[in-house]
């Protein structure tokens, strides 16, 4: 069949459709399964063939989706056909289809014009540095909270109310709606990741909470320029100018709004200033070489950044006074004994019982605490609070939590009679269904974990034994799960196999039986020419009306009378 003939139904970019088709069956599934996934194709789609695949693939509601996630360069390109090839909207040559031009329109920009954003002046480099370092600070608080209890995530995407209320209490962020960004930059440096309906530290945030700030900032900036998106990335691997972000996809609605988010991402690190209607976002020294693809120059913000100290004033009132930002590996271990007061250059924090207890709780042990707070104290450790170290450890344990080999039943045990009898009548620990045996022990269905933590968060001393007997620690920490890599090609391998099953490597017979059966369906007259046995072509004209077997059959409007015609002796067809 000639692929130039107009065949009957035919539809607007049938010619494109066929091409595509011809091009998706060449190209290899790890490529087909990268399409699919870019145009967001269900891996259930009901395609029969690569033909539907085509047609699909160049609907005008798929192309008006996928142009309009296109970056101003990459529209700019197809627009003028001199772009690489894109496979789904443009031919080999890179020029799109007709339905792809169509949905492009007439006004298109031109690519990213060169430009460089204009220097910072040294206030407003010294603004940029302080909002990096309170935004590196901020994001550690927020790591350390969510350590200790997963942030609520509500449908929209956003923090929820009860988490802003307490993020705001504990000076992680000035007001509410501050918190939304927060952990945006968190989970954009892959530090914080959703998990259901909460954000979990992943491993790398909770490792990154012990580096220097100076290493913080570092890697928070490097991961945030990586999450960026490619409209605003240069080939170098760095990003354009911020005075360009908004015209970055000139074509999605969505696209401002987000826009101006990743620009106060981008502020809040301290790699643009704050920009008026003159200057829009001017660039500290440090962020140029991360802008241009290379690493920043930690050192020029480190000079602005506060000194860090690595000791403290412990306090006979229970309390530790840092007279400077402690470093972050002593601070996180600090918070995981004291509660902290205040945060700022100079903060405090107090000693509590259950602060203590929750230590221990988590491994440390009075002689670990001790040693830590002697190295880390500039005054010693005053005799009150090296009394309350040493009462918490003698209590410490006196709650056990084991595990029966036989049937998996977690037991509590004690030697303080009281104190079982106590646990059992707790309306906080009822959920967990213990019951007593013996009058020594409480037994349950509930794991032990779940029972140590109910215990140690309802203030009881208590321990974890292991097998043999020995304590054991218990590592709280619910920690979000490596992201798993898209795997494009396992999602879409029955898709694939369908469309390539349907596939005989002969295009031309494949459009055609394609296109009798559109004509078949539409009752359409068509002009038919059939190669005879003896070599000559005869045309017929049929009103065609079924397909099957093979062969087309259809009344001959000239005989009056049905015929039937072997599919593979048609050389061409086209409307009469």
């Amino acid at each position: 069949m000639n692929s130039n003939d107009v065949v009957p139904g035919e539809r607007p970019g049938i010619a494109d459709a066929r091409a595509l088709a011809e091009r998706l069956a060449k190209a290899d599934d790890a490529e087909l399964a990268a399409l699919l996934g870019r145009r967001r194709v269900p891996a259930n789609a009901n395609w029969h063939d690569f033909f539907d695949a085509a047609e699909a693939l160049l609907a005008p509601e798929s192309v008006a989706r996928a142009v309009t996630e296109l970056p101003r360069d990459a529209l700019a390109d197809l627009a003028a056909g001199t772009g690489p090839e894109r496979l789904g909207l443009t031919d080999a040559a890179g020029v799109p289809y007709a339905p792809v031009r169509a949905a492009l329109g007439t006004v298109l920009p031109d690519r990213t014009p060169p430009s460089e954003p204009a220097p910072a002046g040294d206030e407003a480099t010294a603004h940029a540095a302080e909002r990096a370092f309170t935004a590196t600070s901020a994001v550690a608080d927020l790591l350390l909270m969510t350590l200790r209890t997963p942030v609520t995530r509500v449908g929209t995407g956003a923090v929820g109310a009860a988490d802003r209320r307490r993020m705001v209490q504990e000076e992680i962020v000035r007001d509410a709606d501050d918190a939304d960004d927060l952990v945006a930059l968190a989970e954009a440096a892959g530090l914080v990741a959703a998990s259901d309906r909460h954000w979990l530290a992943t491993p790398a945030g909770a490792d990154w909470i012990r580096e220097s700030s100076g290493e913080r900032w570092t890697r928070l900036v490097i991961a945030l320029r990586e999450a960026l998106p490619a409209g605003v990335r240069t080939a170098d691997g760095g990003w354009i100018d911020p005075a360009l972000w908004l015209d970055a996809y000139p074509l999605d609605p969505s696209w401002p709004a987000r826009a101006e988010r990743w620009r106060r991402l981008m502020r809040l690190t301290g790699l643009v200033t704050e920009g008026d209607a003159a200057l829009w976002d001017a660039e500290p020294a440090w962020a140029t070489s991360l802008r241009r693809g290379g690493e920043p120059d930690t050192g020029a913000l480190v000079t602005l950044l506060p000194h860090e100290v690595d000791k403290v004033f412990l306090q006979n009132d229970l309390t530790a006074i840092s007279p400077g930002p402690l470093a972050p590996a002593l601070d996180v271990r600090l918070q995981n004994i004291a509660v902290r007061e205040s945060h700022a250059q100079a903060s405090s924090y107090r000693f509590t019982e259950p602060s203590i207890a929750g230590a221990m709780s988590a491994g440390e042990t009075a002689e670990s605490i001790l040693e830590f707070l002697s190295s880390l104290s500039l005054t010693g450790v005053p005799q009150p609070l090296e009394y309350l170290i040493h009462r918490i450890a003698e209590r410490h344990g006196l709650v056990r939590v084991s595990q029966d080999a036989r049937n998996g039943h977690t037991i509590v045990s004690s030697r303080d009679e009281g104190v079982l009898e106590t646990i059992a009548v707790d309306q906080a620990l009822r959920a967990l269904g213990l019951v007593p045996v013996d009058g020594r022990t409480l037994r349950t269905r509930a794991s032990r974990e779940a029972v140590y933590w109910a215990l140690a968060d309802a203030k009881y001393p208590v321990v974890a034994l292991d097998a043999e007997g020995g304590s054991e620690t218990l590592d709280r920490h619910r920690l979000a799960s490596e992201p798993a890599e898209p795997d494009a090609p396992s999602r879409y391998a029955s898709l694939i196999q369908v469309l390539r099953a349907a596939h005989n490597g002969d295009a031309d017979a494949a459009w055609l039986e394609r296109e009798l059966e559109t004509a078949v369906r539409a009752k359409s007259v068509l002009e038919v020419d059939v190669a005879l046995p003896d070599g000559s072509t005869r045309t017929f004209t049929l009103e065609a009306t079924g397909l099957g077997g093979g062969r087309l059959r259809g009344r001959d409007r000239a005989a009056d009378v049905e015929r039937t015609l072997p599919v593979k002796s048609i050389t061409s067809v086209r409307q009469a």
